[in-house]
């Protein structure tokens, strides 16, 4: 739903543009159709006083373009030659020419229209734009921004679905993947059993580095039947449970530890938590992957130079959870800061630039979390706030 939102918005406001105009411009045609109608009045009562030499014909015939005037919505006020209002129709305060407003209200309409003089009589006629005039100064100018708000929302609306088609794309990929997997990992863990039973057999005549062999082997396992399970899941609800993050901590460390240069450019891991549970509402799955993705880019950034990790999990003041993962490496490079969640950029030369975009759109998407990178003074520093 979220996908086609961009889409489905897109379409209501096309049609409520092309709505909205037609009704508008129904509503310009009925007021041009009126003033055409009076102007056609007014020639008819003129001619009739041309006509009629009785003076009370004349002067209904004044009264009635008076009157067809106000109909017409159009401000004008009159003066002497001295400047003085001598008459008004249609003012923002009614007909009373003698307010203190109309003096200033002339300078107004002076600047909307030339205003109309006559030579021998000395007066002046001013006037403004009516309703009619004024709306049809405006509404083009937002049926433009409307326009182009929709076009913008157009190519949004391309860009969130094509990205949509990719994910979904990435997300097949990721369950056949798991499926495919499947097969091997249950036939590595036949031959495992096998290998322990006969480790458990020869018991104390074993080999020490056999039963270290079987014990890693097992350990990795596992870790591939998580993996499987973690592309199962890519493109699912993702679960909402109790999840202690100090255990996805300890896991995380743990599995790194055994696995990172101790001598050679020796990279050091350390877990910092309390001691207490801290526990979330989320996906235990989904969550560790984040903080396994963080862990992995800290190993890779000081892979033949060796340093420091720290992963930690505190509780905030304000109630939330933020998880870290630390690293006294080379960083990253100021300029590459706001790219390195975007889907397919990477600092690796060999980099797939999925690990971040990924752990992103599961914090930020899935756990209405955030993550980002902050400042540090030497390394990178990553912080996944959970609420």
């Amino acid at each position: 739903m979220r996908r086609r939102a961009p889409v489905v918005l897109v379409v209501a406001g096309i049609v409520a543009l092309v709505a909205w105009n037609l009704y508008y411009t129904q509503q310009v045609l009925t007021r041009i159709r009126d003033a055409e109608r009076r102007q056609t009045i007014i020639l008819q009562r003129v001619f009739r006083a041309q006509a009629d030499p009785n003076q009370a014909v004349a002067a209904a015939a004044l009264q009635d373009v008076i009157y067809q005037l106000q109909q017409s919505g159009v401000p004008m006020v009159q003066t002497n030659a001295e400047g003085v209002p001598t008459g008004g129709l249609n003012l923002p305060w009614g007909d009373d020419y003698n307010d203190p407003r109309t003096r200033a209200y002339i300078d107004q309409l002076s600047r909307q229209n030339t205003p109309v003089r006559d030579v021998e009589g000395g007066t002046v006629v001013y006037f403004g734009y009516s309703d009619l005039v004024e709306g049809l100064q405006i509404i083009p100018l937002l049926q433009a921004g409307l326009l182009g708000a929709l076009l913008l929302a157009g190519v949004y609306a391309l860009v969130v679905r094509g990205r949509a088609e990719r994910e979904h794309v990435w997300a097949g990929m990721a369950r056949e993947s798991a499926h495919q997997l499947g097969t091997p990992l249950s036939s590595l863990s036949g031959w495992i059993d096998l290998l322990d039973d006969e480790v458990t057999e020869q018991g104390a005549r074993a080999k020490p580095m056999l039963r270290s062999a079987v014990d890693s082997m097992k350990a990795d396992l596992e870790r591939l039947e998580r993996v499987a399970h973690r592309f199962e899941r890519i493109g699912r609800e993702p679960k909402r449970e109790n999840v202690d993050v100090t255990l996805i901590v300890d896991r995380i460390v743990g599995y790194f530890r055994r696995r990172v240069p101790t001598r050679t450019a020796a990279v050091t891991i350390a877990a910092h938590r309390p001691d207490e549970r801290i526990v979330v509402q989320g996906d235990a799955v989904l969550l560790e992957w984040v903080l396994e993705a963080l862990t992995k880019n800290a190993v890779d950034a000081l892979a033949g130079r060796g340093g420091r990790i720290d992963v930690s999990a505190e509780r905030l003041a304000d109630g939330g959870v933020r998880l870290r993962v630390a690293d006294d490496g080379p960083g990253i490079p100021r300029e590459l800061r706001r790219r390195i969640f975007d889907a397919g950029f990477s600092t690796k030369e060999r980099g797939w630039g999925i690990g971040l975009s990924l752990a992103r759109r599961i914090v930020e998407e899935n756990h209405g979390g955030r993550i980002a990178l902050v400042p540090s003074d030497r390394g990178a520093t990553f912080d996944v706030i959970l609420t």
